[in-house]
């Protein structure tokens, strides 16, 4: 099994490029946590496999953020940390010094930029995760206390293509950026600058850039004309006009029109 697994190195990619492209959001939302549990199985099979690993981070990752951080924030928290610990397995033995090291800042940075583009996919997914879930626990210490380390992530995957995946190492500097206070390292008008540069990147296509410059930095800076302008253009777009990601911007729509029915709560 393990040497079936290893000579089929398209099989995961293929995976992962067949739930971005599906548009029916029912269907991918039953399909992805049955799919999850097979690679689980897979992976036993293999537990060092990178590519399981990887799809996995991405795989828990994405579901989470697409599917149960608005309606169960406890459960995604879960499931982002599994995400991102699929990651961490997928650096292998990177993977445990970054995990030895987080407390220790100089340590951290050397053994990061060990790291280069053929890590960058689990790197990626690490920090997507580990973000998303820092986000969710803002009122935690624990939570707080890494926020040090997940930005280090994100400033490397900055560094090796701040363009991957549509320009969303952008979307998540802008959110981080916007969605934290001045005194935990916020500033919105960088913020405005990376949201700005992944329009760019997607040439306004990849709706999360339009829904988190409206969640995050339109709210903070109680833009009301700007997040209605934003939620409104992302409801009348074609989610289909990127088809690796249909199914991130057919979700995300759903997301924004909820979004903007809470205008009244988000802003004086």
């Amino acid at each position: 099994m393990r040497m079936a697994l290893r000579a089929s190195p398209s099989l995961f990619p293929n995976f992962t490029t067949s739930i971005f492209e599906e548009c029916d959001i029912e269907f991918a939302r039953n399909a992805i946590p049955a799919n999850l549990k097979l690679l689980e199985g897979l992976l036993k099979n293999d537990p060092e496999n990178k590519q399981i690993l990887t799809t996995l981070s991405m795989g828990f990752g994405g579901y989470s953020m697409l599917f149960l951080e608005g309606d169960d924030p406890k459960r995604a928290s879960g499931l982002y940390l599994r995400a991102r610990d699929y990651g961490m397995k997928a650096l292998g033995e990177k993977g445990v010094r970054l995990k030895n090291t987080q407390d220790k800042k100089d340590d951290l940075q050397r053994v990061l930029q060990t790291l280069g583009k053929e890590e960058l996919e689990p790197l990626f997914w690490i920090t997507v995760s580990w973000n998303a879930w820092i986000n969710l626990n803002l009122d935690k210490p624990g939570a707080l206390a890494q926020l040090n380390a997940s930005q280090a992530f994100l400033d490397r995957v900055m560094e090796i293509d701040a363009s991957y995946f549509q320009g969303l190492p952008h979307i998540l500097m802008g959110v981080s950026l916007s969605a934290r206070p001045p005194m935990l390292g916020g500033n919105v008008k960088q913020a405005k600058e990376h949201f700005d540069k992944a329009l760019q990147l997607s040439h306004g296509k990849f709706f999360l850039a339009q829904y988190y410059l409206a969640r995050y930095y339109a709210v903070r800076t109680q833009d009301k004309a700007l997040f209605l302008r934003l939620t409104g253009e992302v409801e009348k777009m074609n989610p289909g006009e990127l088809r690796d990601v249909c199914l991130i911007n057919a979700v995300t729509q759903q997301k924004a029109k909820q979004l903007r029915e809470l205008v009244d709560d988000l802003f004086l």
